[in-house]
């Protein structure tokens, strides 16, 4: 009896989805931590790292501020600031310096009106609140009569939203730490085993946006195959 009760979109949707963020964690989550253990040559820190991206890219010095806590690091828009966390900012080993450019190239996004940065932060706002509407209107819909699916369509429009801004996301993302590349490389001050390793680490962060959007993908599935069942 208790099978017929059992929800198969999770067999579908959900455990796929939750596999693939695994496995993106465990990806990020082995090369941030092997490559922290590994000094650079040039004994570059996060600060340091951070600081040529932006002068190779003919960009101004910002604020580069120390922040507590654990791969936090970002690049605030609304200060025009980078914030590296304790283990980033001071520390000179590979993931270190590949954080901190990578956060580098988004303050060079911000400098030079980046297209697709410009546009996610514009979704900003709507995505925040279409994300924390759009199950609750999703399982309204279920629950009141067949007539009031207008509810479920609703939720699956704003769950769009929500994808759309992980599909944003992605160019910013992977065009932050092509930047990151692009300036460790021209550099000079990293070796080939060293630029080997900063594309694993780059690649590795990179996954995890990757996965965030298949998630996303595989949700809004969930919800458009959920509303298809309850209309036949």
């Amino acid at each position: 009896m208790g099978f017929y009760f059992f929800d198969y979109t999770y067999l579908l949707f959900v455990i796929p989805g939750l596999l693939i963020s695994i496995y993106a964690q465990y990806c990020v989550s082995t090369a941030f931590n092997k490559y922290s253990k590994v000094r650079n040559s040039s004994a570059m820190s996060g600060r340091n790292a951070a600081e040529m991206v932006l002068r190779m890219n003919n960009v101004p010095l910002i604020p580069i501020n120390p922040i507590s806590g654990n791969m936090n690091d970002h690049f605030d828009p609304r200060s025009n600031s980078i914030r590296l966390s304790d283990p980033v900012y001071n520390k000179t080993t590979v993931t270190a310096m590949c954080v901190a450019a990578h956060e580098a190239g988004h303050a060079v996004q911000h400098a030079t009106s980046y297209a697709p940065m410009t546009i996610r932060r514009a979704l900003v706002p709507i995505t925040q609140i279409s994300s924390s509407l759009a199950w609750p209107m999703v399982l309204i819909g279920l629950v009141l009569p067949v007539q009031y699916d207008f509810f479920i369509y609703l939720g699956i429009l704003l769950y769009g939203v929500a994808l759309l801004f992980s599909i944003v996301t992605l160019p910013v993302e992977f065009n932050a730490s092509r930047r990151a590349m692009v300036a460790l490389e021209n550099s000079g001050l990293c070796t080939a085993e060293e630029l080997a390793g900063a594309r694993k680490v780059l690649r590795a962060a990179a996954m995890t946006y990757v996965a965030s959007t298949l998630t996303a993908m595989l949700n809004l599935l969930r919800i458009i195959f959920i509303a298809n069942n309850r209309r036949r």
